[in-house]
């Protein structure tokens, strides 16, 4: 399952979909989402997140093993440093690990400041690098301490993939970023949303800087570029105004002003059509591409369809 997901991610064409499990002691809700969309045909795997903007919500390891079993796609767990020290994350990952959850989307993690949770305290005994080096090291056949697991409780390969900004007014701390992700063995760097195809000709430039500067370059890495739809107004004011990494494009917000000025049905068809184009885009440029929709899946299929 998951040697499949990396094989279509090196080879020609590569789409997941986010999915953001909820406030909920159950994944059946957003099952039944996905069911209603009938979006699971269209992408290659799935990803979940883990408590976002450090929001108290269903555990991303859980999430993925019910969407794995119910969709037999492989998923990608996010795992977060805000949360848990070195034992944790290892613990964690050997439980994920016997539940065939094999692919890992590293995040350093939002600030605890943000939680809904009262007096929440970050743990962040390292960025997501430390969570790269211990999935290097379960790959090498030990734990974080170096220690050896014995022949028949080894974990299975683990893949891990992490994150990078798609906007930076100093290009060379986004390839520094970019370097320091290759060189610990991602597999797969996932970009924030672009919004031009300029933006993401750019991003494919810059990692190709960046494969090119590491002192142990890897030819398989792949870039991946985010995408994610805008249909309202206050959506695209909101990233561009307090989302650092993510450049919208005046156009957007301007279009989108003008069409929430008349009414919501328009709002939504100016926000669609132009979302539309950019996927286009993107997937004629580079088709890998992550597709985030806030758990609208039904807005994913009618992208994907068209």
């Amino acid at each position: 399952m998951f040697e499949e997901l990396i094989k279509k991610l090196r080879g020609d064409k590569y789409i997941t979909l986010e999915t953001t499990p909820t406030l909920s002691a159950t994944m059946n809700n957003l099952i039944e989402k996905i069911d209603k969309s009938a979006v699971v045909d269209l992408v290659d795997g799935f990803t979940t997140t883990d408590n976002p903007l450090a929001k108290l919500k269903y555990g991303s390891i859980f999430g993925a093993i019910k969407l794995q079993e119910k969709y037999n796609k492989p998923v990608i767990a996010t795992l977060s440093m805000r949360d848990r020290n070195k034992i944790a994350l290892q613990s964690d990952l050997l439980g994920a690990n016997d539940f065939n959850i094999r692919a890992i989307l590293t995040l350093t993690g939002d600030s605890a400041k943000a939680s809904d949770q009262p007096n929440s305290k970050g743990v962040f005994e390292g960025d997501s690098t430390m969570l790269l080096d211990i999935i290097n090291c379960f790959n090498s056949g030990i734990n974080y301490a170096g220690k050896p697991f014995k022949d028949n409780e080894k974990p299975k390969e683990i893949y891990p993939f992490s994150v990078v900004n798609s906007f930076a007014k100093n290009p060379q701390t986004l390839i520094k970023k970019m370097i320091k992700k290759i060189e610990h063995h991602s597999v797969g760097i996932i970009s924030q949303p672009v919004y031009s195809l300029e933006s993401a000709e750019w991003l494919l430039n810059l990692f190709h800087e960046a494969k090119t500067q590491c002192k142990c370059p890897d030819p398989k890495v792949q870039l991946i570029l985010g995408f994610f739809p805008i249909t309202r107004f206050r959506t695209a004011q909101f990233l561009a105004s307090h989302v650092p990494g993510i450049h919208v494009p005046q156009i957007w917000l301007d279009n989108l002003k003008t069409a929430s000025l008349k009414n919501e049905d328009e709002e939504e068809q100016i926000g669609f059509e132009m979302s539309l184009k950019l996927f286009k885009d993107l997937y004629k440029l580079h088709p890998k591409i992550h597709i985030m929709t806030a758990n609208r899946f039904d807005l994913a299929k009618k992208i994907l369809e068209s």
